[in-house]
């Protein structure tokens, strides 16, 4: 008896990941507006005042009284002024007359539509205007994108440019974010050589760690990668012990299955606690989840496909609980392009290349070399393809879930 759960579903192991996160989410900060984009909003936010904050208008032209206008007929209007984007000046454009306007300039007094400077001829301070205008043409009113007081972003969102956009024109000089993890990424393994370096038989170089730096800087944290843990107990027990009192996550590849190198699951369950090791999944079924001191550990299997697996559907998770992100990441449905025989009980993940098909619909073509250590299949994927429990032949055409990588 292990103590703890293993070879659990995915869905499981999902979910102990949330309620984990669930008790261990970091502090809110306050950070300037410019530097919230890829944060999570912690906060509730209700509009200030309203977008547009006055009547506008939505062209280059010339701005009037619609009452000033012919019923059937082109009518010609004097030129009274002129009103530039900008702070509203002291004019009252009575009838008959029009005004000089800008894109986004304010309507003066006396004033509720505009003809575009394209449709009208000027001369002589006069300017024509073309018949058939409606009232209010081309006038972007007042509270038509945002009433001031409405709820306009919400605790939890994942903070784009254009909601960002939307606070700093609100006027909003600073926003509420939940921090960002502190990360500490570790690969194992004696055979592993960094880049640059020649090989001895028997060694292969450390791609790994540039996999798990890229895929976390993608999500706009900035990882601290360690050294190489050695496949030596008391040398990994004292560089993970030091990295899990000093930081909110420890992350591992390889390591953590059942050879007679793999220790971490005894260091694990011996230094810390163990919510879970291995999970019904391919590629990456010895993952193990667990904390030691300050940190939670997530130690993904050393295979370079199992890692990207594991991480883009356990890892962000973990990374989302911490964040008290509650929008769901995106996920897609799209038709096989290329049949696929699923031999194998576990829910897979598995590579391939999404696109538009030419009917317009979501398509995405399995990458036959679906091993886990083949890299170079994971290089020339775009997506993970979601494949159920069980054993299964999929046909061209069949619908599946898709993740995007």
């Amino acid at each position: 008896m292990t103590g703890y759960p293993t070879r659990i579903d995915f869905a499981t192991a999902a979910e102990i990941i949330r309620d984990v996160a669930a008790n261990r989410m970091l502090k809110a900060e306050r950070v300037p507006v410019g530097r919230a984009a890829g944060r999570v909003l912690a906060e509730d936010i209700n509009a200030p005042l309203s977008l547009p904050p006055f009547d506008n208008s939505r062209m280059d032209g010339f701005a009037f009284a619609h009452a000033s206008l012919a019923q059937n007929e082109a009518t010609t209007l004097r030129l009274a002024g002129e009103q530039f984007a900008g702070r509203l000046q002291d004019i009252h454009v009575g009838t008959g007359e029009c005004i000089r306007i800008t894109t986004g300039a304010p309507l003066p007094a006396g004033t509720d539509t505009v003809a575009m400077k394209e449709a009208c001829v000027e001369a002589d301070g006069q300017v024509r205007v073309p018949a058939g205008l409606p009232r209010g043409n081309d006038v972007r009113r007042a509270g038509e994108d945002v009433v001031a007081g409405t709820h306009v972003l919400s605790e939890g969102q994942w903070l784009t440019p254009a909601r960002v956009s939307l606070a700093a024109a609100l006027g909003i000089a600073s926003l509420a974010v939940t921090q960002r993890p502190t990360v500490a990424v570790f690969t194992t393994g004696d055979e592993l050589v960094e880049p640059g370096l020649p090989l001895a038989p028997g060694q292969i170089y450390n791609s790994n760690r540039e996999l798990l730096m890229g895929l976390l800087r993608a999500e706009g944290l900035e990882p601290t990668a360690w050294p190489t843990l050695p496949d030596d107990p008391e040398r990994m027990t004292t560089l993970l012990t030091d990295a899990a009192a000093a930081f909110d996550v420890v992350i591992t590849c390889g390591g953590v299955s059942a050879g007679e190198k793999d220790h971490l699951p005894g260091l694990l369950a011996a230094h810390g606690r163990t919510h879970f090791w291995k999970v019904r999944m391919k590629p990456g079924m010895p993952v193990l989840f667990g904390e030691m001191d300050r940190a939670l550990f997530l130690g993904l299997p050393g295979n370079p496909v199992s890692v990207l697996a594991t991480f883009m559907t356990l890892g962000r998770g973990l990374l989302d609980g911490l964040q008290r992100r509650r929008e769901p990441r995106p996920q897609w449905k799209a038709v096989l392009g290329a049949p696929w025989r699923k031999t194998h009980e576990r829910l897979e993940f598995l590579r391939g290349w999404l696109d538009s098909a030419s009917d317009g619909r979501l398509q995405v073509v399995p990458n036959t070399a679906d091993a886990s250590h083949q890299l170079r299949a994971a290089a020339d994927s775009n997506a993970l393809i979601v494949l159920p429990e069980g054993v299964r032949d999929y046909r061209t055409g069949d619908v599946v879930d898709v993740i995007a990588c």
